[in-house]
């Protein structure tokens, strides 16, 4: 089947190929036409016109029995979390029969604010995917961290005016929509004024509270995590993203919920994926993957994945294979191991047989400086990471093996000279976010437990969603040399020991990306495993864990910038426990 590379849109028929139709959710028989970007027909390869159509088309290859399915769109991703660069994204999943993505670019925003969205929108125009953005809604997701760049209603109602913006992206700070906060609710009216659709992260919530949030406008959830969860959300008039991300994987748990019977009220997105996820697994295609295998309609699971993401967005031309639709589409031998063997985007071969086809993805042209050194910390040593004595018992993170929820509880910390200080024997360590933006300096302190680490430290610029470093040490002097490793570096991830850095790799783009391939930044992501365990580590992913154990707006303890948050309190609070 092979298609030369580069090819000129023209007259192509797909012939004698079964058609996977995501609008009665059916396979038939089918011959697709295509004429240049656009497809110009579906047939029933009985109807007696076989054969005109082939003399006809300028080209014809024969599929023979092959599946034709739309293009896949991810209907929720953050593409700066998968630590590459978009393009290198892009060549992750392409192959796969991914040829589209709504991306929340929130971690940029965090970052660099406008400039950071309009980078990365910019840094996505020539490829051969399409990316959509929603437009970041919470940044910065509480009042209990400090952000790289002001962004509020001004920007974002400067980039709702951007043709590839189609809506307000997830509203995280939900104890505020539901307590009715008027800015946060203006927020969402934003996009509802527009007829663009206003996007939900709503973790647990349920009864009156899930009520008042959707009254917003909120009109998704991607943070369904039990069957029972989803199917009130269902019931609720939400459009349910069933997630398979890498730290959570929430498919097998609401996979009831993928049929027919709901229609268009379910799409398929990954959330965050990881270097080795996307080399592994893929992207959403994992999803449709293993829906298929779980005895899903093999085109109701394809459905969720194109069709009904298209729909909840208003993407035009998008999500199906049909007269008048955009040809971005994968031909599939077999749908249950949905490798495809060729795929199509507007019309020309963009990847066949798992491979990116020579010259499909352009080289990166520059015009990045406005995501670089953004780490920039002032004045720092190892007084910063002194932590004062409570006087007793002390509050203490739980880091949790792979999930991004944490649980605290009360610990009688080691306390030297008047200070705490790390006790791994209890597997007792210091947890420190440091400000590094060079907006105050800022270092938050606190105490976690469920790392293992013996020695050293561990460090990262990827911090949600402030992306202020997150460290966690067995020693304050190696807390401050991964800080200051992590400022050469620009950003990225290290493991230091006795003041030298045992693994790295480095995340010049806004902290939070790498200009390396996939497989180099999955290669040096093992290194870097290697080198936690060998500091005594034992929890499993844990850069990805350290990564989570800023954000205020997930249960229960984090620690920011400005210090430890109860999350379910909504406040900050001390070291000391409260009786």
């Amino acid at each position: 089947m092979a298609v030369a590379a580069g090819r000129e849109p023209a007259t192509l028929l797909l012939a004698g190929g079964r058609l996977v139709n995501v609008f009665t959710n059916e396979v038939t028989p089918a011959d697709v036409l295509l004429a240049g970007r656009l497809v110009a027909g579906v047939y029933d390869p009985d109807d007696g016109q076989a054969q005109q159509r082939r003399e006809r088309a300028l080209e014809v290859i024969d599929l023979d029995g092959a599946y034709v399915v739309p293009g896949l769109i991810d209907g929720h991703v953050h593409l700066e979390s998968s630590l590459v660069s978009p393009a290198e994204y892009v060549r992750g999943v392409l192959a796969r029969g991914v040829t589209g993505a709504v991306c929340d670019p929130h971690e940029v925003a965090n970052v660099a604010g406008e400039p950071g969205v309009r980078w990365l929108l910019a840094s996505t125009d020539a490829l051969p995917f399409d990316v959509w953005v929603t437009v970041p809604s919470c940044v910065p997701s509480s009042p209990f961290e400090t952000v790289g760049a002001d962004f509020g209603p001004a920007a974002m109602e400067r980039l709702l005016e951007h043709p590839r913006v189609v809506g307000v992206a997830e509203l995280m700070s939900f104890p505020a929509v539901v307590a009715g906060d008027p800015e946060v609710l203006a927020k969402a009216r934003l996009g509802e004024a527009r007829g663009l659709t206003v996007e939900g992260h709503a973790p647990g919530l349920s009864g009156a509270e899930l009520q008042a949030y959707l009254a917003s406008g909120v009109g998704s959830d991607h943070e369904s995590t039990t069957l029972e969860e989803g199917r009130e959300k269902l019931r609720a008039g939400a459009f349910l993203m069933v997630r398979e991300g890498s730290v959570t994987r929430d498919l097998d748990a609401l996979l009831p919920l993928v049929h027919e019977g709901h229609a268009e009220r379910v799409g398929f997105v990954t959330d965050d994926r990881l270097p080795h996820d996307l080399l592994a697994e893929g992207g959403v295609d994992l999803l449709v993957r293993r829906a298929v295998a779980a005895g899903v309609n093999p085109a109701y699971a394809v459905r969720c994945a194109t069709l009904n993401v298209a729909r909840h967005y208003g993407l035009p031309r998008r999500g199906a294979v049909a007269a008048g639709y955009f040809a971005d589409l994968a031909v599939v031998p077999d749908l249950e191991a949905f490798a495809p063997s060729l795929v199509l985007k507007e019309g020309a071969p963009v990847a066949e047989a798992g491979a990116v086809l020579p010259g499909s993805i352009p080289p990166a042209t520059g015009g990045d400086a406005v995501v670089r050194g953004t780490v920039r910390l002032g004045e720092l040593d190892e007084a910063a990471f002194a932590l004062a004595d409570p006087g007793g018992a002390a509050r203490c993170v739980v880091a949790l093996p792979n999930r991004i929820l944490t649980s605290q509880t009360t610990v009688e910390p080691r306390v030297v000279a008047g200070r705490v200080v790390a006790d791994p024997e209890r597997d007792l360590l210091k947890l420190a976010c440091v400000e590094r933006y060079g907006r105050g300096g800022g270092v938050g302190l606190g105490l976690v437990t469920g790392f293992g680490l013996r020695r050293g430290a561990l460090g990262s610029s990827v911090g949600h969603d402030h992306h202020n470093l997150m460290l966690v040490g067995a020693d304050d002097a190696d807390l401050l040399a991964a800080a200051r490793r992590l400022e050469a570096l620009g950003g990225g991830f290290v493991a230091v020991a006795g003041g030298r850095v045992l693994a790295e790799l480095a995340l010049p783009l806004a902290g939070l990306m790498t200009d390396l391939p996939l497989a180099e930044t999955r290669a040096a992501l093992d290194a870097l495993d290697a080198a936690a365990r060998e500091l005594g580590c034992t929890l499993p992913s844990p850069y990805m864990a350290l990564s989570f154990l800023g954000l205020p707006v997930i249960p229960e303890l984090r620690v920011t910038d400005l210090g430890l948050v109860d999350v379910l309190a909504g406040r900050l609070v001390p070291l000391a426990a409260e009786g």
